[in-house]
């Protein structure tokens, strides 16, 4: 037998003279397990039974869950029962490698699926006005949601107002690892960058918005060609279709990566770090929570959508892309989402989920306004109105210009806290939990793309309703 789908489990040959009445014993037994996977035949005098298994298409889910669990469980009976150098000794000899070859795997994948993936869809418009009317929507509605999502974090910082002073005493000997690394926050400059010098260097780099530069060309170019448009069309889909099912074959490995990423982080961190910051920790997930509650509500009133399918089907995804702590490496796991679960036309979801992968980044939004606020208030210094306005364009500037790789957060929040005026050592408060919090930052990251696809989506009449709406 096979569990691949759609594939015959068996046939049956049943004997004439065993008689109606097993024969309809026998159905029963069968449907009763397997309903609507039962073909009948009758051929020669023998009657035949096809049996259809099909592999549960949460399988996947529970496997990730499971694994998710069980890291945990395994976490705190290591930090409580192994010496620190068993725990160290099994997380860089084991763990680690395993969890930095799936993130390797992953990110030789995530420039060609971007690229590809762009200009499959740009081929596809006969009219580049259209192009730009839906690019122009899906970029005005990300700016739209980043300033929401900077707002949601000052907002929820206001009401709660996480930090005790007395926290300065436990910094992390290694913050120095941090001050020494920059991050662009410049606008000329980022906008500068966003054309390369070479062809080759934005896929060795995964530079998202070179990426999608080629791709914005060779697509327009592409279509442009006359006679060959046709050509080019079919071999960039073919491309795109390669590097999405090498992607699928790399994520069946998704369940250890995750296992190994886990116990990884919870050997790194001990128990008694993950509850130091517990107050700021708990604030930015209130955050988060307030984020996703005003998606479902622009997807009400913008999109005319009821978000419980939204919810559901995309939770699935949620929980893969919050292992891999990483907006570009989900990228494929986005498309896979809002192609086959949500409905969402390959022309808006190619566009807007590898976009939503450099421009969309509300988790780090929040992220960066909370902490930075929190660790200000730590160190007692006094944000003044010119402060946080200069915070607010500091943030905007840097969810932009930042890459959608796991670390990236820590490194923006260091370079925003020394605008403020706060000593670059209160990194160390939270560079135990920063692990963490990227995996939270991505989901939220990846919910906003997919969210914002939706209502471009229903905008353009581009979504098939009844695949959204269907929730078996």
């Amino acid at each position: 037998y096979s569990l691949a789908d759609n594939m015959d489990l068996a046939k049956i040959d049943l004997d004439e003279a065993s008689g109606d009445e097993i024969q309809e014993s026998i159905r029963k037994i069968i449907l009763d397990s397997m309903t609507n996977h039962i073909k009948y035949s009758h051929s020669n005098g023998t009657n035949y039974i096809r049996m259809t298994v099909i592999r549960s298409k949460r399988t996947f889910l529970y496997a990730t869950i499971g694994s998710m669990v069980l890291a945990v469980l395994l976490g705190l009976l290591f930090s409580a029962v192994l010496p620190e150098g068993a725990n160290n000794f099994l997380n860089d000899n084991f763990l680690d490698p395993v969890s930095t070859m799936f993130m390797n795997a992953l990110k030789m994948i995530v420039g060609p699926v971007v690229f590809f993936s762009i200009v499959s869809c740009i081929v596809q418009f006969s009219d580049i006005s259209s192009l730009g009317r839906i690019g122009g929507k899906i970029i005005g509605t990300y700016m739209i949601t980043t300033a929401i999502a900077i707002a949601v974090g000052i907002g929820v910082f206001t009401l709660l107002r996480p930090g005790d002073a007395s926290m300065a005493q436990t910094l992390a000997d290694d913050a120095s690892a941090i001050s020494s690394q920059t991050v662009e926050v410049s606008i000329k400059d980022t906008i500068v960058g966003i054309i390369p010098s070479d062809i080759i260097t934005p896929f060795l780099e995964s530079n998202m918005l070179q990426l999608i530069f080629l791709a914005v060309i060779c697509g327009i170019a592409a279509s442009m060609l006359g006679k060959y448009s046709k050509l080019l069309t079919d071999l960039f889909t073919a491309f795109n279709d390669l590097f999405l099912k090498i992607t699928a074959i790399i994520v069946k490995a998704m369940p250890i990566a995750i296992f190994c990423s886990i116990l990884s982080m919870m050997l790194r961190l001990g128990i008694k770090t993950m509850f130091s910051v517990l107050g700021m920790f708990g604030t930015f997930l209130l955050g988060l929570a307030v984020m996703m509650c005003i998606y479902c509500l622009i997807l009400i009133l913008f999109g005319r959508l009821n978000p419980l399918p939204f919810i559901k089907k995309y939770a699935p995804s949620m929980l893969q892309v919050f292992s891999l702590s990483s907006s570009s490496a989900s990228v494929p796991l986005n498309l896979e989402a809002c192609e086959k679960k949500l409905g969402i036309n390959k022309r808006i979801s190619s566009l807007s989920i590898p976009l939503g992968a450099t421009l969309n980044m509300h988790g780090t939004c929040i992220y960066l306004a909370i902490f930075a606020l929190a660790l200000a208030k730590i160190y007692g210094v006094e944000v003044t109105g010119s402060m946080m306005m200069s915070m607010v364009v500091s943030i905007f500037i840097l969810s932009v210009g930042a890459p959608g790789i796991p670390g990236s957060g820590l490194i923006c929040l260091s370079v925003l806290i020394t605008q403020m005026h706060v000593p670059v050592e209160a990194i160390g408060l939270i560079m135990g939990i920063d692990a963490l919090c990227g995996m939270f930052r991505t989901m939220s990251n990846c919910l906003g793309d997919v969210a914002v696809s939706l209502i471009v989506a229903r905008s353009e009449k581009a979504i098939d309703l009844k695949t959204y709406k269907d929730l078996k």
